[in-house]
């Protein structure tokens, strides 16, 4: 039997990352195995990896080292950068700098990048409809992404770009919320991508999942930039590009594309069926 060609996951305790790895561990006809990057490696998520068959090896993306050792002897690489842990797009960009040179001093044969959208390639920066943050950025943790891809090409490392949407996850780690009349709500100031759904929709279908009415609270981008939490701004400006720029950020998200490549990929009412009950109702 040939061995199997080694993709070594980036954030592989993560959600993006860790979703790929048990992906490739669950398919035992699979021609790849799994070498999970982690930064602690003795950690309950990386031995749970460790005993469904994953490689675990530790690595920092602040250490370009560690990096190269990680990924030496591997066929490929899913590269993911993790903005929500330092709110940095300074640190995205050095640590997808670190990525793109451990690739190609590891020789890898294909790599995928975790990537968004440049919003500034569609609103500059001297364009008053969207505020600039810290003084050079529209959606930062957009931007970033976007602007680090530049590291991959110009190192010549094959590396398909991949540009994901909201995740049906955020919903574990934030519900929806109850109002002053105990109604639950979900305030999103638009429709987001994913089945290409508006907020409406997503409210029907956790109605659907919880047995209770979830109401949708339809907010302006401004106002939700005011919600006061860390990178509640960023995220104001990320759904105003959603809403501003719908067919830029839809036709990039293409769904039927999506599942000719990947048929077992769930609806958010499939999502919910399996999920509904890790969300918090408040």
């Amino acid at each position: 039997m040939p061995e199997k060609k080694i993709i070594a996951v980036v954030g592989a305790t993560g959600a993006q990352g860790g979703g790929l790895a048990r992906a490739i561990l669950a398919d035992t006809d699979s021609e790849f195995a799994v070498r999970a990057i982690t930064r602690d490696a003795n950690s309950g998520k990386a031995k749970a990896l460790e005993a469904l068959g994953a490689e675990v090896v530790s690595a920092d993306l602040d250490d370009l080292e560690t990096l190269k050792k990680a990924f030496a002897g591997a066929y490929g690489a899913y590269c993911v950068t993790f903005y929500w842990a330092h709110f940095s797009p300074e640190k995205e960009l050095a640590h997808a700098k670190n990525l793109a040179a451990a690739a190609k001093a590891a020789g890898l044969r294909h790599v995928i990048w975790s990537t968004l959208e440049d919003t500034r390639k569609w609103v500059p920066l001297s364009d008053d409809r969207m505020p600039t943050l810290m003084g050079k950025y529209k959606v930062p943790h957009f931007d970033a992404k976007g602007e680090a891809d530049h590291f991959f090409a110009d190192l010549g490392v094959p590396t398909t770009y991949l540009l994901a949407s909201f995740f049906w996850e955020n919903f574990i780690g934030s519900g929806p919320k109850k109002g002053p009349d105990g109604t639950l709500a979900l305030t999103l100031p638009i429709g987001v991508a994913g089945e290409h759904l508006t907020g409406s929709e997503m409210a029907a279908a956790m109605s659907t999942a919880f047995g209770r009415t979830v109401r949708f609270n339809d907010v302006p981008p401004e106002v939700f930039r005011g919600f006061g939490f860390p990178g509640a701004d960023d995220l104001g400006n990320m759904f105003q590009f959603y809403r501003d720029f719908e067919k830029v950020c839809n036709d990039t998200r293409d769904v039927a594309r999506t599942r000719s490549l990947a048929p077992g990929v769930l609806s958010f009412g499939q999502w919910l069926e399996k999920n509904a009950s890790r969300i918090p109702l408040e």
